[in-house]
């Protein structure tokens, strides 16, 4: 992964290690004396010659040789041995050495640079004292500073332009998520906005991934409430219907009539307070439920068992249980609901005398709680809407609402599961909650 982490601390290290080169450079280029005598051209390899000339043709060559430096490039030499005493006398006269003593090297026209050197052939150890004169040293240093100068500025030109690409591979993408959070709010989110900033393989691009899941999440949240909404409206719409027109019919009937009317009115209101309430289920399902519970898989399917027998007892119903074999954590009020929703479902078109099955088994994903009957089936034009909120299929001849598979649906997927309806291949339908084997809610 090209981590983002790792780009800024490579553009802050460089920074570093450039700043401490070039504050070297210039340092050594505008005051050190080892660089003065390495580069400065009459000074280079001055004390090599010297030697050279001393040794092998004795003190009046090796005075001549520093009288014609002096001559040529205005630079004063003095040599002296080991015990500090003049080998030659030099070009360093007493009235400029009294003048030296007396500012003790300040305020001087000539700039003083001392080094040693020690003979290849003999041992000797020699110090040479170079007095340079300002204006000669000057004139040279503004043409040698011009490398380091240019050096400094390219360095800085270099980071200028590394700091500008640097700080536009992050605000860019920035600027891509807040507009990406601007569109969210005004409920417009496009996934596609991220698209190119989520093939990024740092941290900027884990955060557009994970900001596209959300977004779209969120997105579907927001449709599915209108479509709710929507729904809502129109399921509504009937109930209230009638009942005003049997209102309307009780206002203009006599007293016997009237009597007549009463039971059809409580009856529509009835309808209307258990359609409010499965509304009302359905809306709270994202809500928080708290942390998740243990689940009592035995006692719940027991008291599934027992409240289907108890409204149905034609009805035979069967459990088929195999325990997990660990704990699992979920909401088991919401699996219950909609546990209980698929059985109503079933005791529906299930035929007296086939047994009606709830099986419980261990998965590899984790576990699956299905409920299987042996009624007509579903074709497979209305197996695809199955679970659509106020959706009934079109065989269906019992009371609904069309909401309680779309409940049970939104509660497994609540879980991070999912659920799973078809047609049995031996006659009969089931519906099928998957469940993962940790319960945790889906953000």
């Amino acid at each position: 992964m090209r981590s983002l982490f790792w780009r800024v601390f490579a553009a802050f290290l460089l920074a570093i290690i450039c700043v401490a080169v070039l504050s070297g450079l210039l340092g050594r280029a505008f005051n050190g004396d080892r660089w003065i005598i390495n580069h400065y051209p009459p000074m280079q390899n001055l004390a090599q010659e010297w030697t050279d000339v001393y040794e092998q043709k004795g003190e009046r060559a090796a005075q001549r040789y520093l009288e014609i430096k002096h001559h040529r490039n205005h630079i004063n030499v003095q040599v002296l041995d080991e015990n500090d005493r003049y080998v030659v006398p030099g070009t360093f006269n007493r009235r400029a050495a009294a003048r030296e003593a007396q500012h003790e090297g300040k305020d001087l026209p000539w700039r003083r640079v001392s080094e040693e050197y020690t003979s290849p052939v003999t041992g000797n150890a020699y110090l040479f004292i170079y007095r340079i004169p300002h204006n000669e040293l000057f004139a040279w240093q503004r043409q040698a500073w011009l490398w380091p100068v240019s050096v400094t500025l390219l360095g800085l030109a270099i980071l200028v332009i590394f700091s500008f690409l640097l700080t536009l591979s992050i605000t860019k993408p920035l600027n891509a998520l807040r507009n990406a959070v601007h569109d969210l709010g005004l409920s417009a989110y496009q996934q596609h906005r991220l698209s190119k900033l989520a093939q990024r393989h740092d941290e900027l691009g884990v955060l557009a991934r994970d900001f596209n899941k959300m977004g779209s999440r969120v997105q579907e949240l927001l449709d599915s409430q209108r479509q709710l909404l929507r729904d809502v409206s129109h399921e509504l719409r009937a109930p209230l219907a009638r009942l005003k027109i049997a209102l309307a019919l009780a206002e203009r009937a006599d007293d016997q009539q009237r009597e007549a009317l009463w039971p059809r009115l409580e009856h529509e209101c009835d309808r209307l307070e258990d359609l409010i309430s499965e509304i009302l289920v359905l809306a709270r399902i994202d809500a928080e439920h708290g942390l998740p519970q243990p689940i009592d898989w035995v006692t719940m399917l027991n008291e599934s068992q027992d409240n289907a027998q108890l409204t149905h007892p034609e009805q035979t119903i069967e459990l088929d249980i195999t325990l997990p074999s660990e704990e699992m954590y979920g909401w088991p009020i919401l699996i219950q609901r909609a546990l209980e929703n698929l059985v109503n479902n079933a005791l529906r078109f299930n035929p007296e005398g086939q047994p009606l099955v709830i099986r419980l088994q261990p998965t590899a994903e984790g576990l699956s709680l299905a409920v299987l009957d042996r009624g007509p089936g579903v074709s497979a034009t209305a197996l695809a809407q199955l679970g659509t909120p106020f959706y009934r299929a079109p065989q269906q001849k019992t009371p609904g609402y069309g909401l309680g598979l779309a409940i049970t649906r939104r509660s497994v997927e609540r879980h991070g599961g999912q659920l799973l309806l078809g047609n049995r291949p031996d006659g009969g339908f089931y519906a099928e909650m998957r469940l993962p084997r940790t319960l945790q809610p889906v953000d």
